[in-house]
């Protein structure tokens, strides 16, 4: 009874000299929520205005070009927007490569070799000094550019005929699903 007694001392001692160092690494409950899905990481932010409440749901993948530049992939969407399926989350691809294309408006085609959904990229506004892309979000290409990445192992991208990266979709299918969740849209039409 008395071991008991000490370990339970000890214990108690042991979390009240730690609990302040536990405390600090536990995220502020303003802060983002954020999930791991494979190689795809979720993001859920709220803002409440106190006249309005919504929700920014993003999804993310890191990638490397076919010159081992960096880059990602971001799907976002938000709670405010309009859902699917009148409208899908836009598609942005960063990357650490200023010799891409960047004309205001560029063909792409993104998939695999049994998989090909052709697109308009339009170059868009630096971030962290890399240059964008946003895929134009028309709801029918949209759709049909987000059933290919659950469907393809790699989204192959290419700008205007030149190759640009293959990249990764290893948890695709589950980061999409969690959007949906966290920003109330249904997912069946694109992640059944």
């Amino acid at each position: 009874m008395r071991k008991f007694g000490l370990a339970s001392l000890v214990a108690v001692g042991w979390l009240a000299a730690c609990g302040p160092v536990l405390a600090q690494s536990q995220p502020a409950p303003d802060m983002p929520a954020m999930s791991t899905f494979g190689r795809w990481t979720t993001m859920v932010d709220a803002l409440d205005t106190g006249q309005d409440a919504h929700k920014t749901c993003a999804a993310s993948t890191a990638f490397f070009d076919a010159g081992g530049n960096s880059g990602t992939l971001t799907l976002s969407i938000s709670s405010g927007d309009a859902l699917p399926p009148n409208a899908y989350p836009s598609v942005m691809i960063t990357i650490d490569n200023r010799s891409l294309v960047t004309a205001k408006k560029v063909a792409a085609v993104f998939g695999d070799p049994g998989v090909k959904v052709p697109a308009t990229v339009l170059s868009g506004d630096a971030v962290n000094g890399r240059p964008t892309w946003t895929v134009d979000n028309q709801p029918k290409t949209s759709l049909a550019l987000l059933r290919a990445m659950r469907q393809v192992t790699s989204l192959d991208v290419t700008f205007d005929k030149q190759s640009i990266a293959s990249i990764p979709m290893d948890g695709f299918t589950k980061a999409y699903r969690n959007l949906g969740t966290s920003c109330g849209f249904p997912t069946k039409d694109v992640a059944p």
